[in-house]
């Protein structure tokens, strides 16, 4: 090896040393800067897992008091009376008085009829009332006339007073039987006048003159329909969880969709007593005054039912109370632990609810309670 190449290769043991070190160095530093990164990460990760285990919640104190709600239900404007109107007798329309939106009074004559053969009727039952009078008055005289001579020892048999006395009361019932049916005659006649049996509108008519009306059958369209509207029923089925608060005198307030922008008030007047057994709901009438006519009967409405709850309840806000699958709870919050408890719920109002359950006034309720938050799990206060 020559003297130049030796020198050479002192001259690169340096720098190789300087290039070796730094290498090591940018090493070192790699490995430091991961382990912080690889920290770093561990610590978010921990602090995940401890707000996933320990979630923070919201509570909201359990009050106790009164809670006053309404539900919306549909409902149906019925008249307060209405009468389908029939002939008694079969007879033909002989003239008529009104049509339809008659307004009408009670007892105003509605239509005439004639029916020739009831006048015919009327002249026999005369006849006959005449006949058996007559034949009355001589059996009485006979009657009489027996009875006194009778009142002479021997000449009249008691037999022969006996049947001239039968006679003459079998002649008086005669009598009477002639003027039943002169008085029934009389009631036909009558008939043949149909009168408004209240006050109110004929809202049909299906005759015209010289029509043959009679006796309504089970398909048989009526002469009239009559329907009081000066008063209306509104007629609205409120489902049984919410019967218990209904009461009589109570104002409901309703809308109609032809008339919009104007609320109606009224006050419910009759409940049902009793649920009905298919549509698991109380009937329930409201009279409604109609004085304007603006309404009419068969209008659909939307009505807002008032439900007054009863004695102080315990009431928590709606957003505690979760109804899963399998039951319907609040979680309540004790010693920073949640605690699941079974409730039934009542009314609602706004943001509030009527609760039943293990409870008191005063116990803290995860205000937004989920199933998530299960029972006995750890909680802290957000």
């Amino acid at each position: 090896m020559s003297h130049s190449t030796i020198m050479n290769s002192r001259k690169n043991r340096p720098i190789t040393a300087l290039a070796v070190l730094a290498i090591s160095i940018n090493l070192l530093l790699g490995a430091c800067h991961s382990d912080d990164k690889a920290n770093l990460a561990a610590d978010q990760q921990e602090q995940q897992q401890n707000a996933v285990d320990v979630p923070a919640v919201s509570v909201a104190p359990v009050e106790k008091g009164k809670l006053s709600s309404t539900i919306a239900v549909p409902g149906e404007l019925l008249p307060y009376q209405q009468v389908d109107l029939y002939a008694k007798i079969n007879s033909y329309v002989k003239k008529l008085f009104v049509d339809i939106g008659s307004q009408v009074h009670q007892g105003q004559l509605l239509v005439s009829l004639e029916a020739p053969e009831i006048n015919l009727q009327l002249t026999g039952a005369q006849s006959r009332i005449k006949q058996q009078e007559a034949i009355y008055s001589a059996s009485k005289a006979t009657y009489d006339r027996l009875l006194n001579t009778s009142k002479t020892p021997g000449t009249i048999s008691q037999n022969d007073l006996e049947q001239a006395e039968a006679k003459k009361n079998a002649d008086k019932g005669n009598v009477d039987a002639a003027n039943s049916a002169y008085k029934e005659v009389i009631a036909n006649l009558n008939y043949l006048e149909i009168r408004a049996p209240f006050d109110g509108v004929i809202t049909t008519r299906n005759v015209n003159l010289g029509a043959y009306v009679g006796p309504g059958g089970k398909n048989a369209d009526p002469m009239f329909v009559l329907q009081d509207q000066n008063r209306l029923r509104l007629v609205v089925s409120v489902p049984e969880s919410y019967t218990g608060g209904l009461s009589n005198n109570s104002e409901v307030t309703f809308t109609v969709r032809e008339l919009p922008g104007q609320q109606f008030t009224a006050k419910i007047a009759r409940l049902a007593g009793a649920i009905d057994d298919k549509l698991r709901s109380e009937r329930v009438e409201i009279d409604v005054y109609n004085k304007s006519k603006k309404l009419l009967p068969h209008m659909y409405a939307d009505v807002n039912v008032p439900l007054p709850s009863h004695d102080s309840t315990l009431i928590v806000p709606k957003s505690a109370v979760v109804t899963s699958t399998e039951k319907v709870f609040v979680v309540k919050v004790v010693d920073h632990h949640a605690v699941w408890v079974d409730v039934k719920k009542g009314f609602q109002s706004g943001d509030k609810m009527e609760v039943y359950g293990n409870l008191k006034p005063g116990d803290q309720v995860v205000k937004n309670a989920t199933d998530e938050i299960r029972d006995g799990q750890q909680v802290k206060d957000n």
